[in-house]
């Protein structure tokens, strides 16, 4: 039988209310939680690690090489055959991506959580913990990267995208191809990751001043002209459409990329790409042609590839290559 360690970190799944601080807050431990899930020793031979009780709107760049760490090192051994993260819902897009590019292993990380707290009729931990083991003992996603594995889907880390904010089936692929389903049957392969992208190089930290910038209608550089002082490393700006926005935005970015900032130019819708479609000023061609990054991924995503990229050394070639794999 497969050996799968469970690192439980907090995030719903572990939550109970508390009238005091009225809602429910981080209560169980992994092994309260191991309890309520019937069957889970029937899957795999289970290994929990309790790491904390944080909900993951707390999670940073340092906690999150602090738990990359301490998966490499789990996964690393030859009596592990995969590994389980369970965490809050609210990032586990950009968590399970970092972990993505980070791990050096190709054994299975399934990360995982709970839409509803332990004290509700429809607590979904238990299923999505017993979900998750079962993705991590199975040595056909041997190879995957990091796996997000809620609501019976099976989604790919660079892909998960978080739809609803309080739905069972919230987490859905981006590009529209699930990897797989798991239920009470079984685990069903539907497609394959061409490529998973990694690190050439794990970082000891991560920078925290690349920022994130959503543009909506009739907002010019301001907020841009704003983050001139701080010198960010970078800043990621989610256009409009295929990459489109007022003038003044790009040339507000033209002034941060001239004092060293990189610019990434992604959209801010939930499916589809940028593209350099447009040659309006402002238009994405002006864009690439002023020297942004035009990436795939979405915003949060671009954030943390660049975070972690330039703090791992990354010169500009391999950031193209990063935000563009």
């Amino acid at each position: 039988m497969s050996r799968v360690a469970i690192v439980f970190t907090g995030g719903t799944i572990s939550m109970k209310p508390d009238a005091q601080a009225g809602g429910a807050v981080p209560t169980l431990r992994g092994d309260e939680i191991i309890a309520r899930t019937p069957g889970l020793a029937e899957v795999a031979q289970i290994e929990p690690i309790d790491w904390g009780l944080v909900p993951a709107s707390h999670l940073g760049f340092p906690t999150l090489l602090e738990l990359g760490r301490l998966l490499d090192e789990t996964l690393a051994r030859d009596d592990v055959d995969g590994a389980v993260l369970v965490q809050g819902t609210d990032s586990i897009e950009e968590t399970a991506f970092a972990f993505d590019l980070l791990l050096r292993s190709d054994k299975p990380l399934a990360v995982t959580g709970a839409m509803r707290h332990s004290a509700e009729a429809d607590y979904d931990g238990p299923r999505n913990l017993t979900d998750a083991v079962c993705c991590a003992a199975d040595g056909r996603l041997r190879g995957q990267g990091t796996l997000v594995v809620l609501g019976g889907l099976i989604v790919a880390a660079d892909q998960v995208q978080k739809t609803h904010t309080s739905a069972l089936d919230t987490f859905r692929s981006r590009d529209g191809r699930p990897l797989g389903t798991v239920d009470l049957e079984g685990l069903r392969i539907i497609s394959r990751r061409e490529t998973r992208v990694r690190l050439p190089v794990v970082p000891s930290t991560a920078l925290d001043n690349v920022h994130l910038i959503t543009v909506t209608t009739g907002m010019e550089g301001t907020l841009l002209r704003l983050l001139r002082p701080t010198r960010p490393a970078a800043v990621v700006v989610a256009a409009t459409g295929a990459g489109n926005t007022h003038p003044d935005i790009l040339a507000a970015a033209q002034e941060l990329m001239e004092t060293g900032t990189l610019i990434c130019l992604t959209t801010r819708c939930p499916l589809g790409s940028v593209a350099p479609a447009y040659g309006f000023p402002g238009g994405g061609a002006q864009w690439q042609r002023a020297g942004a990054i035009l990436s795939p991924l979405d915003g949060p995503k671009c954030r943390v590839a660049l975070g972690l990229g330039i703090a791992a050394g990354l010169e500009l070639s391999e950031l193209r290559w990063l935000l563009r794999a």
